[in-house]
């Protein structure tokens, strides 16, 4: 394991200064984290958040924190593609570079919903989301390169399976295995990605930030809820489980790790299924289909 010394030691006086990053989810938890950690680098962040209020609020502490004045605030919804599409057009308006999209956000065993576009509210936020976001960022990234993308998965996804014939899950509904599978589309995308982006400068790392206590876990039934009060002492906390994502967006010499599964700052083994590469084709093609999006090869 990549301890806290080490870690501190590799990635100690590497400055963001005039680099623009794009967090999701970045008003709370493990996003708040590393929203404060790279605005303490110097960079330009912008805050992606669905609540803005929390979003002002979050940016506001961490400006009189770290003194760094560059926290951009933008609405996104994740859970409807007219607010991600309107989202990346103030981005392509107003930035000519994108150093860093870190796809954070996520939502994780809730009821079941859809999002404004019918999709399962899990598949919909954690893979299809993130997927649409990157797709109408990707000019952007790629004229900025070096550059990277960094999706936070879960090591839940080792539980998962991409079930083609019920993504929405409207045959049945589990909400554990509705999460390990947008947990798994992550890893997929990260590596199906990475293939596509072979030589233009553009990495892309998907992670594991450990067993976060943030409220995602609100959720979860009481005996799911008491097996994480018991777990506590053995869970990370939101700074601590930022500390991969941080690693993935500023650690030097990982280049040739692009499409690798990082885990405690370190490379990690993900599952078999994640190596797949005839069903992260697939899903990537079913992606675009549900999505209503021609992304190619030549594209990228």
């Amino acid at each position: 394991m990549c301890g806290k010394g080490k870690r501190a030691t590799i990635l100690s006086g590497i400055r963001l200064d005039n680099k623009i990053v794009l967090i999701t989810g970045a008003n709370t938890g493990i996003g708040k984290e590393t929203t404060r950690d790279l605005a303490r680098r110097g960079a330009l962040v912008i805050m992606a958040c669905r609540d803005v209020e929390k979003g002002e609020a979050a940016a506001k502490e961490i400006i009189e924190e770290t003194g760094n004045s560059l926290l951009i605030v933008k609405r996104l919804d994740l859970a409807d593609t007219k607010s991600i599409r309107e989202f990346a057009q103030q981005v392509h308006e107003e930035y000519q570079q994108l150093h860093i999209l870190i796809n954070n956000a996520g939502v994780m065993m809730c009821p079941y919903s859809k999002t404004a576009d019918g999709f399962e509210l899990q598949f919909g936020v954690n893979h299809l989301g993130h997927f649409l976001l990157t797709y109408l960022l990707i000019d952007l990234i790629k004229q900025s390169a070096p550059s990277r993308i960094i999706n936070v998965s879960s090591t839940a996804h080792k539980m998962g399976s991409i079930q083609f014939d019920d993504l929405n899950s409207e045959k049945s509904y589990n909400s554990v295995k509705a999460y390990a599978q947008s947990k798994l589309a992550n890893i997929m995308f990260t590596t199906e990605l990475a293939q596509k982006l072979k030589g233009t400068g553009v990495v892309v790392f998907s992670l594991h930030p450990g067993v976060v206590r943030t409220n995602l876990a609100r959720h979860l039934n009481p005996a799911a809820r008491f097996g994480l009060a018991v777990l506590r002492p053995f869970t990370k906390s939101p700074s601590t489980g930022a500390e991969t994502s941080i690693y993935c967006a500023v650690a030097n010499g990982l280049e040739e790790e692009t499409g690798q599964y990082f885990r405690d700052s370190e490379l990690a083994a993900s599952s078999p299924a994640s190596h797949d590469d005839e069903k992260s084709k697939r899903l990537w093609d079913v992606s675009c289909q549900m999505l209503e999006i021609d992304w190619q090869w030549e594209q990228l």
